[in-house]
């Protein structure tokens, strides 16, 4: 079975950026109007999705993916359940309509429509009246704090529960309860959005932001603000490189996505995993496996350079997507940019991580450093060694006199340096960080081995191999 392919619905606004005093801005030229709040409107617009019911597959998902399509041109796909992605299987989809426990008396003690997170996702219908001490054993509570409802799911295992706080469990007293969850697993899909924005080339940097929790703020609403607000920059300018905007569910939805385009993934060259970006709390970047990766460095440069507090992780297999994207098989350059990481407040994945905790300034703050990775990640440039089996011969090819106040001695170093590090997957940036060279001389030089047939641009070379 093969995914659908939905409109890009009512998106007509093109947007641009500029620099005004110091600071980046966004202009839309169809009104002129200067929308100089950024971090605000993120805010609202995360504020806008919260309360939608997500999961891995459903309508809050598509829902979710329609507010966005306001904003930016994305498409829908639909993978129907039963789809093999790799070692796993495209699972039911899941909806839900109505839950609530009842008292004694007939009052709601829990209610599914006051709080999302009251209902452990993918729980399966039920209908029963239970005595409290049954009842009690499909109970999920958050230990670290009493008045704080937890967030639980059980996604492949069928199974049901109830999510509460422990102040609530507290005061139930002996009875009959009865519980009710209106929901449905049925045939149906697993859903994600999905924009391509074209370059000069297409060499792509991968951007991926889970869709799959309810209402929680920093741990999913404000990814997707800031990556939304972020494709609406590329998409008002002139790329070198083309952008890939994945919005989907954690774990399987990047793992389907995988699999729906592995034929492609060659074009990849940087991936980058984007989440829990509203929190105040220094910025953490989780190098790739190996951490010496081109994302790793860019994205570590920008960071030392910025006036941010930042954080720099090695890599375990543990957390988000970055896990999927850099599994052996796959072996893409992802790296993950977060605020804080899983785990690492003691807010996380439960009802306190609401839309208190999240801040504009931090929104806005988040944009910009990702606005300049992505600069950072634009103007890089890459070459490729076109003699690889050794050294090649540099004298008969006249490489060996002084240019540009360079000393032969200092210019044989770069040259070795360029052909040693031109695989095509080392930017000329990245060359300059790790040696210490100069980026302008560096650039000499390379250019000087490009006129010799030594280096090859890999860009051009991939945008004549496109004509």
């Amino acid at each position: 079975m093969t995914p659908r392919s939905v409109s890009t619905g009512l998106w007509t606004t093109q947007l641009s950026t500029k620099k005004m005093q110091g600071t980046r801005i966004l202009t839309d030229p169809h009104t002129t109007r200067m929308v100089d709040d950024v971090g605000q409107d993120m805010h609202e617009f995360a504020a806008e999705l919260f309360p939608i019911c997500r999961s891995i597959t459903g309508d809050g998902v598509r829902k979710t993916l329609q507010i966005m399509q306001r904003e930016i041109p994305l498409k829908v796909i639909e993978v129907p359940s039963g789809s093999r992605v790799f070692d796993w299987e495209v699972p039911l989809e899941w909806n839900i309509l109505d839950a609530f426990i009842e008292d004694p008396d007939g009052k709601r003690v829990v209610d599914f429509a006051d709080n999302n997170l009251h209902v452990m996702s993918y729980s399966t219908p039920v209908d029963k009246t239970l005595v409290l001490q049954d009842l009690e054993k499909y109970f999920h509570i958050d230990s670290r704090n009493a008045q704080w409802i937890p967030y639980r799911t059980s996604y492949y295992e069928p199974n049901w529960g109830f999510c509460l706080a422990e102040t609530t469990k507290r005061s139930l007293r002996a009875g009959n309860y009865r519980v009710r969850i209106d929901s449905r697993l049925e045939k149906g899909s697993l859903t994600y959005g999905e924009l391509l924005i074209p370059g000069a080339s297409k060499a792509e940097i991968l951007i991926y932001s889970h869709t799959c929790h309810p209402s929680l703020a920093n741990d999913n609403v404000s990814g997707l603000a800031v990556t939304t607000w972020l494709a609406r920059r590329l998409l008002g300018r002139a790329n070198k490189f083309s952008y890939r905007f994945v919005w989907g569910p954690g774990t399987i939805g990047s793992i389907t996505w995988l699999a729906q385009n592995k034929t492609q993934l060659d074009n990849v060259q940087h991936a980058l995993v984007c989440c829990l970006l509203g929190r105040p709390g220094p910025l953490h970047y989780k190098r790739t496996p190996s951490g010496c990766r081109d994302i790793d460095d860019i994205v570590e440069s920008v960071l030392a350079q910025g006036e941010y507090e930042s954080v720099i992780l090695d890599f375990d297999p543990y957390g988000y997507d970055e896990r999927q994207f850099c599994s052996p098989g796959v072996d893409l350059p992802a790296g993950r940019l977060s605020r804080l990481p899983n785990d690492a407040y003691v807010e996380y994945h439960s009802s306190a991580d609401n839309m208190e905790l999240i801040e504009s300034t931090t929104l806005e703050e988040s944009l910009e450093c990702l606005s300049m990775i992505m600069e950072e990640l634009d103007c890089s440039t890459y070459y490729r060694n076109t003699a690889p089996n050794g050294e090649p011969q540099l004298g008969r090819r006249g490489l060996y006199s002084a240019v540009g106040g360079m000393s032969p001695k200092d210019r044989q170093l770069i040259m070795l340096w360029l052909l040693n590090q031109s695989d095509g997957r080392h930017s000329l940036q990245s060359i300059a960080r790790r040696t210490g060279l100069e980026l302008d001389q560096l650039h000499i030089v390379a250019n000087e081995l490009v006129n010799v047939g030594l280096l090859v641009d890999v860009n051009i070379a991939h945008q004549e191999n496109e004509k």
